[in-house]
């Protein structure tokens, strides 16, 4: 699936997913409302509308619904990813970076792992 672009309460159940799949409409009931307060109705409507969007996959095991997402975390990810910098810096990551040294928000290992995420690229290994 490309061009993925989720909304938060479709990346709360795909993260539960991601973490641990398949899951039953009641764990992940639990799960979620663990988290994020959610009654049992967002859980299933929420589960519904991924499954029709094709973003879950659901399989009925006797009683039991089991879902397991559709979608790869790597390429859910990307996606955002993509559609955040294009949203908030025009698309550059140049930018994004920038603001956040400004910010002080990279500790040292953070830099020193861009370093070698650079490097690497760089060097054609990524």
């Amino acid at each position: 699936m490309d061009n993925i672009n989720l909304t938060n309460s479709e990346w709360y159940v795909l993260d539960c997913l991601w973490e641990k799949s398949p899951m039953t409409v009641m764990e992940l009931v639990a799960a979620l409302g663990d988290r994020l307060g959610w009654a049992k109705s967002t859980t299933i409507t929420t589960l519904r509308r991924m499954e029709d969007k094709g973003l879950v996959i659901c399989t009925v095991e006797g009683r039991a619904k089991h879902y397991a997402p559709a979608v790869q975390q790597e390429n859910a990810v990307r996606g955002e990813t993509r559609s955040f910098l294009d949203k908030v810096y025009r698309g550059s990551v140049g930018l994004m970076v920038s603001a956040m040294a400004r910010d002080k928000a990279l500790s040292r290992t953070e830099i020193d792992e861009l370093y070698e995420i650079l490097r690497k690229a760089e060097e054609g290994e990524i």
